[in-house]
């Protein structure tokens, strides 16, 4: 009788096989079809720390924060290997910044250095979105200098969803576009009646960009949780097990695979 295979020589044969099936397939995708537009729901950060302790026992929701941020840039460069134009990350919902002061100082330090990390490598367009007037002064200021630093870049448009919530920007939206019609001597009859879909589109944070045609989700929740509410109407949806920090190239992979075979209906 054949003695069963231990779990140490399992995992190393899986780590000789997986490569293999990542490059295959990476291969069998036509990058050219692959959505431009790529939101991700970064979930899962808390419940790695947890199930990961360091050395000494720690599973601090900090450490995962972090883990989950080293795992950015990472994934930039496979948007960019699969020719997306825009990506979307959402760090920080305005839900999140009721958490405790203990919780939220290490996440809100985490995320500017997150912010620093994507400014310094030189190869993306940094565009903050969200009701950033909620966030500390220093973070804001951090925001703005990261997307002045970027301006004129024509590699992949990050945007950084950060204090984030989808109804509120709608609200934020509505406001905009019925300040932008006061400013044009309109009342509030005329500008109700000039309202579209495609106007008030104009005053969404992601004005100007595409819609989202593939939104993922990780750490095996299937819900958007208010993430781009309005945009992603006739997107995709991708809910993936692993949790942010354990989001990996094949997993993108499959994600993209996943897409390519669905049948677009746009509601019809």
């Amino acid at each position: 009788m054949r003695a069963p295979l231990t779990a140490g020589l399992r995992r190393f044969i899986k780590s000789l096989l997986y490569p293999l099936y990542e490059e295959r397939l990476a291969r069998s995708l036509d990058f050219s079809q692959t959505p431009k537009h790529v939101g991700v729901i970064l979930d899962g950060n808390r419940r790695w720390a947890k199930s990961n302790p360091d050395e000494v026992g720690m599973t601090s929701s900090a450490r995962g924060h972090r883990a989950g941020s080293h795992k950015i840039v990472e994934f930039l460069g496979w948007c960019e290997e699969a020719q997306v134009k825009v990506a979307t990350l959402w760090l920080l919902s305005t839900d999140n910044l009721n958490r405790t002061p203990e919780e939220l100082e290490p996440l809100l330090q985490i995320i500017g250095e997150t912010v620093d990390a994507l400014t310094a490598t030189k190869r993306w367009k940094i565009k903050p979105m969200g009701a950033l007037e909620l966030l500390p002064l220093w973070l804001q200021d951090k925001l703005r200098a990261a997307s002045q630093a970027s301006v004129g870049s024509e590699c992949i448009q990050v945007n950084v969803a950060i204090g984030y919530g989808g109804r509120r920007e709608i609200v934020d939206a509505v406001k905009s576009y019925l300040l932008s019609e006061a400013s044009q001597g309109r009342d509030i009859a005329d500008a109700a009646e000039k309202i579209s879909t495609e106007e008030l589109s104009n005053f969404l944070y992601t004005a100007g960009q595409p819609d989202p045609e593939l939104v993922i989700r990780t750490s095996g929740e299937q819900r958007l949780s208010g993430f781009l509410l309005w945009q992603s109407a006739h997107s995709e949806f991708y809910f993936c097990e692993a949790y942010w920090p354990d989001f990996r190239r094949v997993d993108f992979l499959r994600a993209l695979r996943s897409y390519s075979m669905r049948h677009r209906r746009f509601g019809s």
